[in-house]
């Protein structure tokens, strides 16, 4: 429980993000241990807001070490190297978290999966990259797919550079960023994975309520299945 309040504090503070966003967010955060490989993570640097979720390797203790790492990998690419563009930030991020595990000696196999997001309001653009995970992106009963590059945070048989993507923003353009548990979790009359297809209608159902009936509607289909 004590190692649960240390990582919670890697995560970003409530009232920090509800200065950013007022109420037009939610977070659905529910490990299934008291530590998690799963973490989400958020910085307001020259006016544009980067937010990000990653699902690290392992769960309970070994994940949430591994999350402690990955974290401060972001965070050096973003304030060290003042990297701000979503591609690049993981370009390097890869380059810290290989050259931390490299220093043991041993083989060591950890990463990340991660979704990163860059906001600027003040142009009303944003900017996606992602390492295994998709982007929802939802305008007027329509979805947009963005599907991330197929290579993890860490070790890799070929090294590319991620993908950036970027698009115009519309008032009352919803995006949902989530690492693989929610699709992943068995659950239902036959024990099966969730799965995306499902996850994706759920959120086109539910994209024209208010953020606080959203994640009310996600946590009882969850807590349901």
């Amino acid at each position: 429980n004590y190692a649960k309040r240390l990582q919670e504090a890697i995560l970003p503070p409530e009232n920090e993000l509800k200065r950013l966003f007022g109420d037009n967010y939610f977070i659905y955060y529910n490990p299934k241990a008291i530590v998690a490989g799963d973490f989400y993570w958020m910085e307001y640097v020259d006016d544009t807001i980067l937010i990000a979720v990653a699902d690290c390797t392992g769960h309970g203790v070994p994940g949430a070490m591994v999350s402690l790492v990955c974290s401060n990998a972001l965070n050096r690419s973003v304030f060290e190297y003042a990297i701000r563009e979503p591609g690049k930030i993981l370009d390097r991020t890869r380059e810290l978290v290989l050259g931390n595990f490299a220093k043991s000696g041993s083989d060591v196999k950890d990463g990340m999966d991660i979704s990163i997001c860059m906001i600027d309001k003040n142009k009303k653009q944003a900017q996606f990259a992602s390492a295994q995970n998709t982007i929802y992106h939802f305008r007027k009963g329509e979805v947009t797919s963005y599907i991330g590059n197929r290579w993890s945070i860490g070790s890799s048989l070929e090294i590319k550079p991620f993908t950036n993507h970027s698009i115009s923003l519309e008032k009352e353009d919803t995006i949902y960023l989530f690492t693989d548990g929610y699709a992943d979790q068995f659950g239902g009359d036959k024990g099966k994975k969730f799965k995306y297809k499902p996850l994706n209608d759920l959120l086109l159902s539910i994209s024209h309520e208010n953020i606080a009936t959203q994640k009310k509607v996600i946590d009882n289909s969850f807590v349901s299945w």
